[in-house]
């Protein structure tokens, strides 16, 4: 298959998802069924992001050409061990190895083991030279190189499994945005989607606010109530009666709407429906105290805008690293 008929593939492919047909949408509901964390709103969302930053035909192009891709490249099977935390997390280092005209095995997350597969089933049948490029296993073994997102705890397992090969291995990140407490409503309604898409549970949702002294948290709080249904969810509901209990059994002086928890502290990765917030005195030291194996992305100070952490294109690769000249490499 030639790189061409590749890029006319995956533009087809993002067409079958925008068309949202009753197969797409079974498909859709059994994934919610798998993992309750996967709402249909939720996975509209991943898919929708895919389709207008990843599956366009001439953003495609354009990826392509920057790495001067084209028909000569030795292809290599790349095993990739793919993440669960949002729905299709792991469909650009998919694309990324297709594209490149290289074979994959993946091994899917036991929470997300339903949307990928039904996509790619679609382009076997769409183009059935599809089944030599991409597969699916429970191990993965034998592959030339490997992709593996995960935890910092089976991080330290990727690293002694797949040393021998090349690697990109990622971890535990999160996000951070900044305020000076100047921002629009529009642009606080934008942040509260930064900060609640996915249930954030994603790497790129927005887990710690830094704000000025004597910032007014009034309009903020206001932004997250557009959020207020999340409390319906049981799931999420459940984390935010526990994260609120143990704040009043240790005393802990917090402010809420009701759904989304705020208090002062100085880690970075904060829990499901809660919030961390620290002071500032000087906003350009913010960065420099922040551990860049910690940080997805900055929002806010002319770093990323607010509500686009959760809308990367192609060229927003993961933990920094840049996923095809690792591919090219192999």
């Amino acid at each position: 298959m030639n790189l061409q008929t590749r890029i006319e593939l995956m533009h087809w492919l993002g067409e079958y998802i925008s068309k949202n047909n009753d197969e797409w949408q079974c498909t859709k509901n059994k994934a919610t069924q798998n993992n309750a964390w996967f709402t249909g709103e939720f996975i509209d969302q991943a898919a929708k992001n895919i389709v207008l930053q990843f599956l366009q035909k001439d953003k495609l192009q354009n990826w392509c050409s920057h790495y001067h891709l084209d028909d000569n490249i030795e292809p290599k099977n790349i095993g990739i061990v793919m993440a669960g935390n949002i729905p299709l997390v792991g469909f650009h280092d998919f694309l990324a190895v297709f594209i490149c005209g290289h074979r994959q095995t993946i091994k899917s997350s036991s929470k997300d083991d339903v949307l990928l597969k039904h996509l790619v089933t679609k382009m076997y049948e769409q183009d059935n030279t599809v089944q030599n490029l991409v597969s699916f296993a429970d191990n993965l073994k034998g592959c030339d190189a490997y992709i593996a997102t995960g935890s910092n705890n089976s991080a330290r397992y990727f690293e002694q499994y797949f040393s021998k090969y090349p690697h990109i291995i990622r971890k535990n990140r999160t996000s951070a945005a900044i305020l000076t407490g100047n921002e629009t409503a529009e642009q606080l309604d934008k942040l509260s989607d930064d900060i609640h898409l996915f249930f954030g549970l994603g790497c790129r949702n927005i887990s710690k606010l830094y704000v000025p002294r004597n910032y007014n948290f009034e309009p903020l709080i206001n932004s997250f109530k557009k959020y207020n249904y999340l409390a319906d969810h049981n799931k999420y509901k459940n984390n935010y009666d526990y994260q609120l209990s143990l704040i009043l059994l240790n005393n802990i002086y917090y402010m809420t709407d009701g759904t989304t928890l705020l208090t002062e502290n100085e880690a970075l990765f904060s829990p499901i429906s809660h919030i961390y917030y620290e002071y500032y005195d000087d906003a350009s030291q913010i960065i420099n105290k922040i551990s860049k194996d910690d940080l997805q992305c900055f929002a806010g100070n002319e770093n990323t805008e607010f509500g686009s952490t959760q809308q990367p294109n192609l060229f927003n690769y993961a933990d920094g690293v840049d996923t095809m000249e690792f591919l090219l490499s192999v």
